[in-house]
C-alpha cells in the first residue's frame, strides 16, 4: 500500500514539533534551576562600624573569593561613618548581622534592643598611651599632672579604668581631655599622651617622622584593662530562625580573616578596591592590616578559636563598663554572648 506524501510530511511534522517542544521545555526547566540555586542564596547584610579600612578586611576577602557564596550566602556589606550606629542598623531590621566594640554593644542591648553577640573578632584591645619619651611618662603612675587625650564617646573606659588602677583622678590629678581624630594635639606638645590604637594613630605618628625609639608606651591589655573591640551581634528575632545562616556567615568570615592575615598584601588590595581614592594610602592599609592580625590572632593564640567569645575578657569588659557608667546595672552576660553560633560554624 502506497502512504500519501501528504501525509508523511503531516506526521514529520508533528515530530518535529513535538521535539521542538520538548527541547524548549527542558530549557525553561534549565533556566528555572538556575534562577531558583541564584535565589536560593540568603541575603545577609553586614553594617560595619567605619568606612571600608583594613580594620574590616576579612569580611571584604571573604565576599571578594566568594566564600559567602560557597556558604550559600548573598552579603551585603554596608560601610559605617559617624552618623550610622550599627546597633540601630540591626535592631531595626536594615542589617541582620553587625560590627561595633563590645562596650557600644551592652548599652543598646540595656535599652532593649534584641541584640546578642555571636563571635568575638579580635581577642586583644588595640588600645595605647603614647607619649614622647621627654614627657617622662614610664608607668601609667605618671600621669599624674599631665594632659592626656581620648577621643570620648565611649572610647575612654579602658582609660578611666586604668586611672582608677593608678588612684588617679581623672578630674583633679590629672587633665584628661578631649582629643581630636588626628594626632595633630599630640605631635605639636598639647598633648603628653595621646590615645592611639596600634593600627591607625600609632603609625600615623610614625609616619610623621618621630621615631618608636623616641616614645613611651602603655598599653591596655599589659595593665589588665583592656575591653573587647570589634565583635559581630545580630537581632535575636532574626537569628532564633535563622541561626544555620548565623553559623554559615561566622564560618565564612573566620575563612576570609585567616585568608587576609595569610596574604596581607592581597587583602589590601580588596580594600583598596572599595576604598574611596584619596582615603587612605596603600601603605597606611597594609600597616593597619599586619597590626589588626595581631588583635585577631595574637601571638599564641589558637587559630582554631578565631571568633570564639572569651567568657572572662567579655565579664571583664562588662565589669568596666558598669564601673564607668557605660551600663546603668550589671550586664546579664549570659544574654549579652553566646557562643552557639561558633561552636555550630566549627563543629
Amino acid at each position: 500500500m502506497k502512504v500519501k506524501v501528504q501525509n508523511v510530511n503531516s506526521i514529520l511534522l508533528i515530530v518535529v514539533l513535538a521535539l521542538v517542544s520538548v527541547l524548549a521545555a527542558c530549557s525553561s526547566d534549565e533556566e528555572k534551576v538556575a534562577t531558583s540555586s541564584s535565589g536560593d542564596l540568603a541575603p545577609v547584610t553586614l553594617q560595619l562600624k567605619w568606612v571600608p579600612q583594613a580594620q574590616f578586611a576579612g569580611y571584604y576577602v571573604a565576599l571578594e573569593k566568594g566564600y559567602y557564596k560557597e556558604e550559600g550566602l548573598d552579603v551585603t556589606i554596608a560601610p559605617g561613618g559617624p552618623d550610622i550606629v550599627p546597633e540601630q542598623q540591626v535592631a531595626n531590621g536594615a542589617a541582620q548581622i553587625g560590627v561595633d566594640w563590645v562596650a557600644s554593644l551592652l548599652p543598646h542591648i540595656e535599652q532593649g534592643m534584641p541584640l546578642i553577640q555571636i563571635a568575638q573578632i579580635y581577642q586583644e584591645s588595640g588600645l595605647l598611651l603614647i607619649s614622647k619619651k621627654d614627657a617622662g611618662i614610664t608607668s601609667p603612675k605618671d600621669l599624674a599632672g599631665k594632659n592626656v587625650g581620648n577621643w570620648m564617646g565611649g572610647n575612654e573606659f579602658e582609660a578611666l579604668a586604668l586611672f582608677d588602677k593608678y588612684g588617679l583622678d581623672p578630674n583633679s590629678d590629672l587633665s584628661f581631655v578631649k582629643q581630636a581624630f588626628t594626632m595633630d594635639q599630640f605631635l605639636s606638645g598639647d598633648l603628653d599622651a595621646a590615645s592611639a590604637m596600634t593600627y591607625n594613630e600609632y603609625h600615623v605618628v610614625l609616619e610623621s617622622g618621630v621615631l618608636a625609639s623616641d616614645l613611651n608606651i602603655i598599653d591596655m591589655n599589659d595593665e589588665g584593662v583592656a575591653m573587647l573591640e570589634d565583635n559581630l551581634f545580630a537581632n535575636k528575632e532574626w537569628l532564633e530562625e535563622n541561626k544555620e545562616t548565623a553559623a554559615k556567615f561566622i564560618r565564612a568570615s573566620i575563612k576570609g580573616w585567616k585568608a587576609a592575615i595569610e596574604d596581607a598584601e592581597g587583602a589590601v588590595d580588596i580594600i583598596m578596591a572599595e576604598s574611596e581614592e584619596g582615603s587612605s594610602t596603600r601603605e597606611h592599609q597594609l600597616t593597619m592590616m599586619e597590626e589588626v592580625a595581631k588583635l585577631v590572632l595574637p601571638e599564641g593564640f589558637n587559630a582554631e578559636e578565631l571568633g570564639k567569645t572569651d567568657p572572662k575578657m567579655f565579664q571583664q569588659t562588662a565589669d568596666i563598663a558598669h564601673q564607668f557608667g557605660v551600663i546603668k546595672e550589671k550586664a546579664d552576660v549570659d544574654e549579652a554572648f553566646t557562643n552557639e553560633i561558633f561552636e555550630m560554624a566549627t563543629k
